[in-house]
């Protein structure tokens, strides 16, 4: 087949087509959010976590019976229409209580998993920044920390500062942030070595903004994970400690303390027990799945 010059038309240049969009544009956490909507578990943890949120505010505020209230003719008495979760030795509503108790609880788990965010972030951002026999002197601190007990710790603090609401925060505080030090550290050791790292410190950029500006928002991913991570742990170890009797004093209550009132009627009213333990289950599963969730949606490794 013979090929003319005439079969063959300029197309020209067709900017208008080459300049066109033809999808939307995204960022790192479009597609962050994007994958993460389609994980079906990670939706259904933040889904639970929000009704446990909401239950723990909403539901002492409209019941007819207060977190302390007592009745003498309502002891002991098994889950009912009236009172859904049944009562204690004193007749007081443990469905109320349980939300009440998921106040406390939770609230030391955020305040402590930021305070551990704070220090662990610095802490680690600094240690690996800097690397060398700086990074060698804080780095053996943290495993000094590590090798005393949280136990011991919160004993520690009661007998200075007394049994409380801040002494469980501080305990919890002191050894948790080891593991944000670390996971951060290790990201920045990786990072500081960025073709972008040096164009800063080629410019006159200090370590602290280098540090703030460059490393620690490149490491948020990770950084969001251990964070979401880190709540329920510290959910656990203020039920762990309430259950041993070292945690808030009375008249407040968290599920640690609720469980460790049920755990004295186990036998003979094993509801008193369950209902606490399964609030601090289903919590503690949520905010491990969500981090699970997160963590497979912020892999870069895992982006299209």
């Amino acid at each position: 087949m013979d090929l003319k010059a005439e079969q063959f038309v300029p197309v020209g240049k067709r900017l208008d087509s080459a300049n066109r969009i033809t999808r939307p544009t995204t960022t790192y956490l479009k597609d962050a959010w994007r994958r993460l909507r389609q994980n079906k578990i990670a939706m259904a943890a933040i889904f639970l976590l929000i009704v446990v949120l909401i239950f723990s505010l909403a539901a002492p505020e409209f019941s007819a019976y207060t977190f302390s209230g007592q009745d003498t003719f309502m002891v002991n008495k098994g889950p009912n229409a009236a009172h859904w979760f049944g009562t204690d030795s004193l007749g007081r509503d443990l469905f109320v209580r349980c939300w009440v108790g998921a106040r406390v609880s939770l609230f030391i788990a955020f305040v402590a998993a930021m305070v551990n965010l704070v220090i662990g972030v610095i802490y680690g951002g600094v240690s690996g920044y800097f690397g060398g026999r700086v990074d060698l002197i804080m780095m053996r601190i943290v495993e000094i920390l590590y090798s005393v007990p949280d136990l011991l710790w919160v004993i520690l603090l009661m007998v200075v500062m007394g049994p409380g609401l801040h002494t469980i925060i501080i305990a919890i505080s002191i050894t948790g942030w080891g593991s944000m030090a670390r996971v951060v550290r290790g990201q920045v050791l990786q990072l500081k070595q960025s073709e972008y790292v040096m164009a800063a410190r080629t410019l006159g950029a200090q370590g602290r903004r280098i540090i703030l500006k460059h490393l620690i928002p490149n490491a948020m991913g990770p950084i969001i994970i251990e964070l979401t991570f880190s709540i329920p742990n510290a959910i656990f170890t203020e039920a762990t400690l309430s259950y041993l009797g070292l945690g808030v004093p009375v008249p407040l209550a968290s599920w640690g303390t609720l469980a460790n009132e049920g755990s004295r009627m186990l036998l003979l009213m094993p509801y008193q027990l369950f209902f606490p333990a399964l609030l601090i289950s289903m919590t503690m599963l949520g905010f491990n799945l969500l981090g699970d969730g997160l963590r497979d949606a912020l892999d870069p490794k895992l982006r299209r």
